[in-house]
């Protein structure tokens, strides 16, 4: 999948850089970790914060187990079943997730997901996972939420089986799928 998103990397990469200006000038300083206190909340993404949302990436080596914010949003334009997110803690943007609902069968998937590579470490990830859980229980008919990953080392699958995502010995593709029942 990585090799389908490198356009979209490194075109991602230079608008950052473009627009790294306005993040120095806009003064915001990086929020403290949960154990300091925190307050991680998912906000809808709007016109003012969009390009925030854009901006943010994972590290380099976790590029191959994400999709860049701004695909994820192109993917949602067309997608009616794409609920999604910005993931901030103390008001600012720290991360991205996105549900796929579809209450007619019903089931819910954790279809994106990323921390910010220079916010991650402090707590943020667990607990924008906890408030999208808490999010899927409210849905119709809801009794389990699934996510997938790709098995690989440096990839996401520690952090989701120690929430409690457990393989159910399907594959999508070339992806574990798991289901965190609700």
């Amino acid at each position: 999948m990585a090799e389908t998103w490198r356009p979209a990397l490194a075109a991602n990469e230079a608008w950052r850089t473009l627009t790294k200006r306005e993040d120095a000038a806009s003064g915001v300083i990086a929020p403290r970790s949960v154990a300091d206190g925190a307050v991680v909340e998912l906000r809808e993404v709007t016109r003012e914060s969009v390009r925030a949302i854009c901006r943010l990436a994972v590290a380099p080596s976790q590029a191959s187990f994400v999709a860049p914010n701004a695909i994820s949003f192109a993917e949602a334009l067309f997608e009616p079943k794409a609920w999604y997110r910005a993931v901030c803690a103390d008001g600012n943007p720290v991360g991205f997730v996105m549900l796929s609902i579809d209450t007619e069968k019903p089931e819910y998937f954790l279809w994106r997901f990323m921390i910010d590579a220079a916010h991650q470490g402090r707590g943020f990830g667990r607990a924008a996972i906890g408030l999208t859980v808490a999010h899927a229980r409210t849905l119709p008919n809801a009794s389990e939420l699934l996510v997938s990953w790709v098995p690989a080392d440096g990839g996401p699958e520690p952090f989701y089986r120690d929430l409690g995502f457990v393989p159910t010995g399907e594959m999508d593709g070339i992806e574990v799928v798991a289901r965190l029942t609700l």
